[in-house]
């Protein structure tokens, strides 16, 4: 599609593109090239355009498209972009149930059920935050949904320092923190080939907060970055480290989730079969489970859960 063609050159470019060059790249008439641009002004882009000059996306755009976040991906896999869906995980479930193959990437600008671990909800309005699911292959180190998380926890935090001067911290096992707000959450699972019962696809799914600030009265402790800067470059930032993940294994990144860690050495209480245990978390071990210390000297590992940070 022309339209689609012309946004990426824009995307590619610092400078003005004329529309006669437009017009000779793809085979179409100056008119064509106007009313493309027209069509993108009109689904939100800002552009400018000067006679003699040509036409160039202005820095007020941070609207989110296919185009854009592959400007940005090293990685060369599918992006498939929606205005709004219930859940970006529901979403690729869908396709994959339709026979939807290799490795893609799925985001919105809104979620209207977005979802989170145990069963939460996870607030997604349009236009302040990302939210987006990524379906992982199980022929790669992520296999399971629980190394996943991890992983997933790791690729953000390690986007957000490259491309920010922010410092988050990980509240194991797979929300992202700063300044003591949650400020990403994340929702894997795992889909099974019910015929032989293997690991069909690992769907990454990750929402995080940019500039959101109104929450819903029932949303605790949440919190946005704060930062200029583009939703795309963020979406496909985070991808990128997360494939990087996938092709080298828990050794590549463990230690990183070790000295990001908000509740190393913290006092906090764990959930496991409705009962509220206390405890101190003392480590991480090799694949990403919580060692805790219980009120008795007992050690024991947590693989799954939910915990909380003990105030007092």
């Amino acid at each position: 599609m022309l339209k689609n063609d012309i946004l990426y050159e824009l995307l590619n470019s610092n400078d003005y593109i004329s529309g006669q060059y437009l017009a000779e790249k793809f085979g179409k008439s100056r008119a064509a090239v106007w009313k493309a641009i027209k069509a993108l002004t009109a689904e939100g882009y800002d552009i400018s355009a000067i006679t003699n000059k040509g036409y160039k996306l202005t820095e007020n755009n941070d609207l989110i498209s296919e185009q854009s976040i592959k400007s940005y991906l090293k990685h060369n896999i599918d992006v498939i972009y929606y205005p709004s869906v219930d859940s970006t995980n529901n979403c690729c479930k869908r396709l994959l149930a339709d026979g939807r193959e290799g490795i893609f990437l799925v985001t919105a600008d809104e979620q209207t059920a977005g979802r989170g671990r145990q069963g939460k909800s996870f607030y997604s309005p349009p236009l302040t935050g990302i939210y987006f699911s990524v379906v992982i292959r199980p022929h790669t180190s992520l296999h399971n949904a629980v190394t996943a998380t991890t992983a997933a926890a790791v690729s953000v935090c390690r986007a957000i320092e490259k491309i920010t001067d922010k410092n988050p911290k990980i509240k194991w096992v797979n929300d992202v923190y700063l300044d003591n707000k949650k400020i990403c959450g994340i929702l894997t699972e795992a889909i099974t080939n019910f015929e032989d019962g293997t690991v069909d696809s690992v769907i990454v799914g990750i929402g995080i907060n940019i500039k959101t600030t109104c929450f819903p009265d029932d949303v605790t402790a949440a919190g946005n970055l704060n930062t200029d800067i583009s939703r795309s470059r963020l979406i496909a930032a985070v991808t990128d480290e997360l494939l990087e993940i996938a092709d080298s294994g828990y050794k590549s990144f463990i230690d990183y989730y070790r000295n990001h860690s908000l509740v190393i050495g913290e006092k906090i209480k764990f959930i496991q079969n409705s009962k509220v245990t206390p405890a101190l978390a003392v480590a991480i071990d090799e694949t990403g489970g919580l060692e805790v210390e219980l009120e008795n000297g007992e050690h024991t590992v947590l693989r799954s859960g939910e915990i909380s940070i003990r105030k007092n």
